[in-house]
């Protein structure tokens, strides 16, 4: 069985990656892996499906345990992507998407090198800040801290496969689900089935 592909999406507070990435489940055959959380849930977010929402101490009973893929630490919440179900999926030849803060992208990579990155992009600050606004979530200062902490993020977008900018919705959904169709058809360890199957034949 081909082995899944496992994208990670990430980039700035407010770039959008949470609407691409519902889009891409409705219309693809890929599993949304769900995050596990300290922070509180926003609006109609629910437990276990948007987010695990957990206390510290049952997140850093998590950590001790090795049970996570990544985790990391932002504006002063833990997120992490717990490791079995993932790893689980793959292994059946599920695909598998992440959405998840930059941080936790390079530690995927680092776990699972075969992992995907693909960073989304605000067509300005200005936008991102009109969402921000509109979203309700932060205060002024919180809204200043991220603009200038997307500039950081930014300069990071080379460690990334790819990027997508999100200024229309459904352009940026066709160009993430352009590249997951273009990784299935990358020359890379799952060819070698395929050259075992012609050899066969023989």
């Amino acid at each position: 069985m081909e082995q899944g592909k496992l994208f990670v999406l990430s980039g700035p507070s407010g770039a959008g990656k949470g609407t691409i990435c519902k889009e891409i489940v409705r219309r693809e055959k890929i599993g949304l892996s769900v995050s596990m959380t300290t922070r509180a849930p926003r609006g109609e977010e629910k437990h276990g499906k948007s987010y695990y929402f957990v206390s510290e101490e049952e997140f850093q009973k998590n950590i001790d345990e090795g049970g996570f893929l990544e985790y990391a630490k932002i504006y002063g919440h833990s997120y992490g992507t717990p490791k079995k179900p993932v790893l689980g999926q793959l292994s059946k030849g599920k695909d598998i998407i992440l959405e998840i803060e930059m941080q936790g992208a390079f530690q995927v990579k680092n776990v699972y090198p075969e992992g995907i990155l693909i960073f989304v992009l605000p067509p300005s600050l200005a936008e991102l800040r009109k969402r921000l606004i509109a979203r309700g979530t932060e205060d002024e200062e919180d809204i200043l801290i991220r603009q200038q902490a997307t500039l950081n993020e930014i300069a990071l977008i080379h460690d990334y496969d790819y990027y997508v900018i999100n200024d229309e919705l459904e352009q940026a959904v066709d160009k993430v689900r352009s590249i997951i169709k273009a990784e299935h058809s990358k020359v890379d360890k799952n060819v070698d089935r395929l050259i075992r199957k012609y050899e066969e034949e023989l």
